[in-house]
């Protein structure tokens, strides 16, 4: 298939005859607009279903991964119910897509890594990201529960102690420090990252290719049997974006100020 005719805001090339790298690339530190959103659940189908693919990359054009959600789309979420339910539904979409499609997926992170595209990242069969790389999942900075890819893969790859320090309180990761504790499968230094992250998909497309696939089936029984947590994360997160919090986290990221959240009592 042509997927540059399909897709707007992912670019595509060939590192390896039988390797597609997909780069998230919208000209605004890579934020998962509404379009982006959308194409980052289509892609895995279509990967999945391509058979001159046998392993994707996926990464960020220019010196960031993806710096989250677009703001823009995050304030249509919190006025229009019509779209916070179909984000609502991409985002569970997008989790699975990444975790059923059979094709094993590598990811390379540089700069800063947030949100929806860190779901990519860390959903990644093999993740790796520079020594320097800014991690941080950001859901509760913003007013709403930790939900995307949180509750269904931190507390397996890093331990609930970690994963809840880091899910509760936002603070950043540095790639070297994620590799440490277990978040991700590499670190590695800036100069580096394009190279091993081709050599490690090249590895693999190359490799035995029912082996690999059922491998990460089985191992992604892991994932799905977490499936009740997740959903119920993402429902608390959905329903988070019709509450006051999330309208003083948005306006305190767009006037660039610590946030002033209202007192609650009644969760």
């Amino acid at each position: 298939m042509s997927y540059e005719d399909t897709y707007q805001r992912l670019r595509f090339d060939r590192p390896h005859p039988r390797v597609l790298r997909i780069t998230m690339d919208n000209g605004k530190m890579n934020t998962a607009d509404a379009i982006m959103h959308g194409e980052l659940v289509r892609i895995w189908r279509d990967i999945d279903g391509d058979d001159s693919v046998a392993c994707a990359i996926i990464t960020g054009a220019g010196a960031m991964f993806s710096a989250g959600g677009d703001f823009e789309m995050v304030r249509a979420i919190t006025e229009d119910f019509e779209t916070r339910t179909r984000v609502w539904r991409e985002a569970k979409d997008m989790v699975y897509g990444i975790i059923n499609c059979r094709k094993p997926v590598v990811s390379a992170m540089r700069g800063v890594a947030v949100g929806a595209g860190l779901v990519c990242g860390i959903l990644a069969d093999v993740s790796i990201a520079t020594k320097e790389c800014k991690i941080t999942d950001g859901h509760t900075r913003l007013g709403v529960a930790a939900g995307d890819h949180a509750a269904i893969i931190w507390p397996l790859l890093c331990g609930m102690a970690k994963a809840k320090y880091y899910l509760l309180t936002c603070d950043l990761l540095t790639g070297e420090e994620a590799e440490r504790i277990g978040l991700i499968s590499l670190a590695v230094e800036d100069g580096e990252l394009d190279e091993r992250a081709v050599k490690v998909a090249s590895r693999l497309a190359d490799g035995a290719q029912s082996a690999i696939r059922w491998t990460k089936h089985a191992l992604n029984n892991w994932l799905r049997s977490a499936g009740p947590a997740f959903e119920a994360s993402l429902a608390m997160e959905f329903m988070g974006f019709s509450g006051p919090e999330v309208k003083e986290g948005l306006a305190s990221h767009l006037e660039k100020r610590k946030p002033s959240f209202p007192p609650t009592t009644e969760v």
